[in-house]
């Protein structure tokens, strides 16, 4: 183990709750090393390594727990590049995305997104329609963080359209996905879910996330819930 993995480790287990460590375990099926470690340090450490040599950083970086892992999806985030720079550093890791909590906090960490989104777009599709489920939700929650807005929302409906894949995370991406699409264009959205091609467990499952938004009117709730398909497969 390199000096600064090692450095990492002991910060690491030093901010380690072994409690909330076994309760984000329990949110996370599979993940068996989770030391416990609040995402608010985590955030601030990674903003810390990448102004460093976050490149010798994450060429050496280890995965023996959730934290190691997730600290280089957020430094990937943080990091003063163009995506030209950050691309390949990207390519390794998306692999070792094993969980929905480290596809999620790296997707909310890439603000680079907001500022070369074309590039990004592009980066992203072959991961919208992969078969692998975290780099299709890795693909999905980037639509979501970061391209619901009025030059993309007709892309976004689109891609995820097209994805019909059976692994839950991707499912209940999509459906977190469309509820907020629905949130902020609201009529696009409706015109959409009338004329969708998911599969009837998505679909009613966007439709309960839609009704569950404090920012979704009671009348609409009511339309919705109208809506839902009677069997679910």
């Amino acid at each position: 183990m390199s000096e600064l993995n090692e450095k990492i480790r002991q910060q690491l287990m030093e901010w380690a709750e072994p409690d909330f460590g076994t309760f984000s375990a329990g949110l996370i099926p599979g993940e068996k090393h989770v030391l416990g470690v609040r995402l608010p340090l985590l955030r601030s450490y990674a903003k810390e390594l990448a102004k460093g040599d976050w490149q010798t950083y994450l060429l050496q970086a280890s995965d023996d727990s959730m934290e190691e892992t997730m600290l280089q999806g957020m430094t990937l985030g943080y990091v003063k590049s163009d995506f030209a720079g950050i691309r390949p550093y990207l390519d390794a890791f998306l692999p070792k995305i094993k969980n929905w909590s480290v596809c999620d906090s790296t997707c909310a960490s890439l603000k680079i997104a907001r500022k070369e989104p074309e590039a990004v777009l592009e980066y992203l599709l072959p991961y919208l329609r992969s078969d692998e489920e975290f780099f299709i939700r890795f693909g999905v929650v980037m639509l979501l963080d970061h391209f619901i807005m009025e030059d993309y929302i007709d892309l976004v409906l689109e891609e995820v359209d097209k994805i019909h894949q059976e692994a839950y995370y991707v499912k209940m991406a999509v459906a977190w996905n469309l509820s907020v699409c629905f949130v902020k264009f609201r009529d696009k959205t409706l015109s959409y879910l009338r004329t969708n091609h998911l599969d009837d467990w998505t679909y009613n499952k966007t439709i309960q996330k839609i009704r569950e938004s404090y920012r979704v009117t009671k009348e609409d709730k009511e339309m919705l819930l109208k809506m839902k398909r009677k069997a679910e497969k």
